[in-house]
């Protein structure tokens, strides 16, 4: 899996390179090219020979160019930035293979993968190892992390179609809190990243100590990856959670447009926000909202949700220290996050009766 990575990572940075250099001779080059003339010119050279080593499926430079083409397209757009080079040293190396097209079999406990064979998996499920469903695919995607492989596919399921018990509710994201419900539930937010703050500076101090590319910094960094990994795993797994209740449970989703990349600008409130996940909360809630017939409907950006009341409407100013909205006009206590929550419920009925 190692020597798969890396020949897509060489794949993906030679075809980026040369697009680069074609680019600036006045060309407009494209990855069905570059895949052409690497297949044709660039795999024939015996000094890459271990390209074509016994063992190694074909498919991943096929797959590299397309990744390629595909990040060009994001930066065209407006949706990504420009394209880097993907170094080895970042240890997140990744591949994708398939079957010439055909279906693959998956389920269980093994998968057995193009050219590699076959390889034990699970799937964890809280603390617990379940199997994986038996289903058919069309490729793979193998990634690794912190010293870890991990597979992804996807397959086809029929949506579930909304219940008519669902009811509207209101979404308000939070920093000490993970989301706040209009119905009163309230998500907890773990907080990972100030939980192993201290572990995590001294792993940092002890990989700052070591020689570098020294046999003892790969340890020592492969110490830390898994520090970063395990906080990332309990911020996805507490917001898998969050939105899944959400989505499944809600005929429609009402949640305010936040300016993150404005909040992130703030370096007092970068980490917390961050730990907050909040764009990956509105990523798994718009492709969860399909999944289970629910619909998502974004209140404006600026829309004054925490300051106004929930009640009669009234604005008013809200710092960040006071944790109860009191009305000044109809004298209404709630918690400040319960009554943001409800006011973009409230903006969306208001706008279906006008």
């Amino acid at each position: 899996m190692s020597k798969h990575a890396g020949i897509a990572r060489f794949t993906y940075n030679w075809g980026l390179a040369t697009w680069q250099s074609l680019y600036q001779d006045g060309y407009q080059p494209n990855h069905r090219l570059l895949r052409t003339f690497f297949n044709n010119h660039v795999k024939t050279n015996l000094a890459l020979s271990w390209l074509k080593e016994q063992g190694i499926c074909q498919k991943i430079t096929e797959f590299a160019f397309e990744n390629l083409g595909d990040a060009y397209k994001r930066f065209f757009k407006g949706l990504g930035g420009y394209p880097n080079f993907k170094k080895k040293s970042r240890g997140t190396d990744s591949f994708t293979i398939n079957s010439g097209g055909k279906p693959i079999s998956v389920g269980g406990t093994r998968i057995k993968l193009p050219t590699i064979g076959w390889v034990r998996t699970y799937v964890r499920v809280a603390s617990r190892r379940e199997a994986l469903p038996h289903i058919t695919t069309t490729k793979f995607t193998i990634s690794q992390r912190a010293g870890n492989w991990y597979i992804s596919f996807t397959f086809e399921q029929e949506l579930a179609l909304p219940s008519t018990t669902m009811t509207i509710v209101g979404v308000d994201l939070g920093i000490k809190v993970l989301a706040t419900l209009s119905t009163g539930v309230v998500f907890d937010n773990p907080k990972a990243r100030d939980k192993m703050k201290k572990k995590l500076a001294k792993q940092s101090r002890q990989l700052s100590n070591k020689t570098r590319d020294s046999k003892r910094y790969s340890k020592q960094k492969l110490r830390v990856a898994k520090i970063h990994k395990r906080i990332s795993d309990i911020r996805l797994d507490a917001t898998h959670k969050a939105t899944t209740a959400i989505s499944k449970n809600h005929a429609k989703i009402v949640i305010e447009s936040l300016n993150v990349k404005g909040m992130m600008s703030n370096h007092k409130l970068a980490g917390a926000v961050s730990d907050a996940n909040f764009y990956e909360f509105r990523r798994q809630l718009e492709y969860k909202s399909q999944k289970f017939g629910s619909e998502i409907v974004y209140a404006p950006m600026f829309y004054p949700s925490t300051k106004t009341c929930s009640n009669c409407g009234h604005v008013q100013p809200m710092p960040l220290s006071v944790r109860v909205f009191d009305c000044q006009i109809c004298k209404i206590s709630l918690h400040r996050d319960q009554n943001a929550a409800k006011n973009p419920e409230k903006l969306l009925v208001l706008s279906r009766s006008l």
